[in-house]
């Protein structure tokens, strides 16, 4: 049997060097293996035949029987197309191509019968079919009969005749040349346990269905298997860390946390924050290393919970320190930790990129010595230069900001390994926090704090600005404040900040008694603190910004969030966004603008904003519209997700079993060390072989 992962695609007939490339670069396909792995996204039932006198532009996929009566060229230069007229004795279509028009001719004569699928769509009195599949009545009983699978292409690959029938053409050439038999990837037992069809089958079917059965029961054991794999590497992960990595153990609760617990303490903690805490109690003195998830909504009180386990450190004699991913949000939780230790003596130190020279050559030394109980810092925390005496927890905040290389900087700043904590206020569903952070355990403060009113949300067309000005005004002459902010696409920077600039102006006009200050990304960090500082004291009743107000801006007397073209924004940013309002005792509000012309999909999104205030809600909602791929931090987590065709918006339940049969499995042979199991141990190494697995300091 060929060693499928290792053998080139160059190698497979019907492809070659130049066509090879194309498919590495455009499809991710290198191997034998990428091919028979780069699954159809679609499927279409051609086993009706269609006459052309039953055929109108709102049939969807059509397949008709007949022959090319004649060829003709119209138009010039981009509108050039190939126009042939089809019949089956019936009626008469159109078949026009835009691409390819001298290959086409070539291939196809007038005459000849052949099978035509397409989608049809009316053009004055005629119908046509633009660029349809053609085959020669011959290939029927492989091109029609039942269900086609449809694969993603682009238009590189459409011009070099790659397009979805080339590919399955190349898979049909591949298990041909295979004799249809394919090695098995899971192991007996688990195939015993599970009833799930075998390797061979599930991928002959999901290429080329034998039935809609086959087909359903091929897709459940390719999704079980992909999620299975990923989920057995995790449990493993977890369970290695569990056992090898011996943590330091925090046995003391001493002067610094029960000082500011009974004097300090602003505000009863939540009984959400209470079991959280006992949960980082229980990790840290356990003398095992702490890797824990902590999730809290916006606004839930991360930052205390934060706190107290920095205070337990120190009363273990370890420094702490915390990892913010922006200057902003680095100031604002220094400032926030400083407001709450009040008078107690602790030695607490800021550390960022703009930190001066003078001011760095002072701190950097006294990290090193011990002479600092807790850092707060950037990125500036992972430079060679920082050095700490006895750094006994990390805590990361938004950490999927991070990519997973700087998280792990903080390892080599001990010698023992720190506790670790990571932070983030963005809700991570289920099913993606089980495949993403599958090996950290995971706390949830899902309460917030007494007193707060849910933010009112409304929606309103970008049409209606003068009841939006008189709304704005009426907030500002009770004494509140007003965040409006503009989108920031990647790739759009310049159109972006043309909006943000104009609206200024717009603004400073319509507000012209207010001051109005403004904030982006391309000023330097100390015009950004000042004009920040203008907000913070009140000095400036209006704030307008990109998105770099996101996170780390707490303003309690700021109750109205102004989101222009709010359409732009995926669910969970918004949330982010509506959380920098409602931080205060009164009533506040997050007003999402759009244009009226919106999708179906981006109007649902807008509706969960209206109708819904829980950040794990909109994060299900935003999985199942969106898909894993585009949420935040799916990139940069070190897990490498990269699903061929188990989604996580709608296989749950089959990760959940593939989760629970991993587990099972993992309890009985720990090192999968069985002879049964070394197939399955060979797999993963294969599998996770190209990642490094930082899953160890997710």
């Amino acid at each position: 049997m060929l060693d499928l992962d290792k053998r080139s695609i160059t190698y497979l007939t019907g492809v070659g060097p130049k066509k090879a490339e194309v498919l590495k670069t455009e499809a991710n396909i290198s191997s034998f293996e990428d091919l028979l792995n780069y699954f159809p996204y679609k499927y279409m039932d051609r086993s009706r035949f269609y006459k052309v006198a039953e055929v109108n532009g709102s049939m969807p996929y059509i397949q008709l029987k007949g022959r090319i009566l004649s060829f003709e060229t119209a138009g010039e230069g981009r509108s050039k197309r190939l126009i042939a007229r089809f019949t089956d004795n019936t009626g008469v279509i159109e078949l026009v191509w835009f691409q390819s028009i001298s290959y086409v001719k070539e291939k196809f004569s007038i005459g000849k019968e052949y099978i035509v699928f397409g989608k049809p769509t009316e053009f004055g009195q005629t119908c046509n079919i633009v660029h349809p599949d053609i085959d020669l009545i011959e290939q029927a009983g492989q091109v029609a009969g039942g269900l086609t699978p449809y694969y993603s292409t682009t238009e590189k690959m459409k011009k070099s005749f790659l397009n979805s029938r080339a590919i399955q053409n190349l898979q049909y050439a591949l298990l041909n040349l295979l004799k249809w038999e394919l090695p098995e990837t899971l192991s007996s037992d688990v195939l015993e346990k599970t009833k799930l069809v075998s390797r061979t089958e599930a991928i002959k079917n999901i290429h080329f269905p034998e039935s809609a059965d086959k087909l359903k029961k091929a897709q459940l054991r390719l999704k079980f298997e992909e999620l299975f794999f990923i989920q057995l590497n995790i449990l493993q992960t977890a369970s290695y860390r569990k056992q090898k990595l011996k943590g330091l153990v925090f046995s003391t609760v001493g002067d610094a946390f029960n000082t500011f617990y009974k004097a300090y303490l602003p505000f009863e903690l939540t009984d959400a924050q209470k079991r959280v805490m006992r949960e980082i109690r229980a990790d840290m003195g356990s003398g095992r290393q702490m890797n824990r998830l902590l999730q809290g909504d916006v606004g839930s009180g991360k930052t205390l919970v934060a706190l107290l386990s920095m205070l337990l450190a120190i009363d273990n004699k370890y420094q702490a320190c915390m990892m913010a991913p922006t200057e902003i949000l680095a100031n604002q939780h220094y400032v926030t930790v400083m407001n709450f230790l009040g008078d107690m003596n602790i030695r607490v130190a800021l550390l960022t990129g703009s930190t001066k020279k003078k001011e760095r050559n002072k701190l950097l030394p006294a990290i090193a010595a011990g002479e600092i109980d807790l850092v707060i810092g950037t990125h500036a925390l992972i430079e060679d230069t920082v050095l700490f005496s006895s750094l006994g927890l990390a805590i990361i905040d938004e950490q999927h900001r991070f990519g997973v290389e700087q998280r792990a900087q903080l390892w080599k700043k001990n010698t023992t390994i720190p506790h670790v904590l990571v932070m983030t206020a963005t809700p991570i569903p289920r099913t993606l926090a089980m495949t993403l952070y599958g090996d950290l355990d995971v706390s949830v403060i899902d309460q917030l704090p007494p007193g707060r009113k849910p933010i009112l949300t409304l929606h309103r067309y970008d049409n209606k600005k003068k009841e939006l000005y008189s709304f704005l005004r009426k907030e500002i002459r009770l004494g509140r404040q007003v965040y409006v902010v503009y989108p920031l696409i990647e790739g759009s920077e310049k159109l972006d900040y043309k909006n943000l600039e104009d609206g200024f102006e717009v603004f400073k006009d319509v507000f012209s008694e207010y001051n109005v200050c403004m904030v982006h990304g391309r000023m330097k960090a100390s015009e950004k603190e000042k004009e920040m500082q203008k907000f913070i004291s009140g000095e400036a009743q209006i704030l307008m910004a990109t998105t770099v107000i996101e996170v780390g801006v707490n303003v309690p007397n700021a109750s109205v969030m102004v989101i222009e073209s709010a359409e732009r924004f995926g669910l969970s940013q918004l949330h982010q966004l509506r959380g920098r309002v409602g931080r205060g005792a009164e009533q506040s509000y997050c007003i999402l603008v759009s244009s009226y012309k919106l999708s179906n999909e981006t109007r649902k999104r807008l509706e969960i904003m209206v109708q819904t205030t829980n950040g794990f809600e909109i994060a299900e909602a935003d999985l199942r519209l969106r898909g894993h791929g585009d949420l935040e931090g799916t990139r940069q987590s070190g897990m490498g997700i990269d699903l061929k065709i188990a989604n996580l918006a709608s296989d749950g339940q089959i990760l959940q079993y593939a989760r629970d049969v991993a587990q099972q499995m993992l309890d009985e042979d720990p090192t999968l060390s069985l002879p049964l199991h070394q197939s399955l141990k060979e797999h993963i190494q294969n599998l996770f072989s190209r990642k490094i697995n930082w899953g160890m300091i997710s």
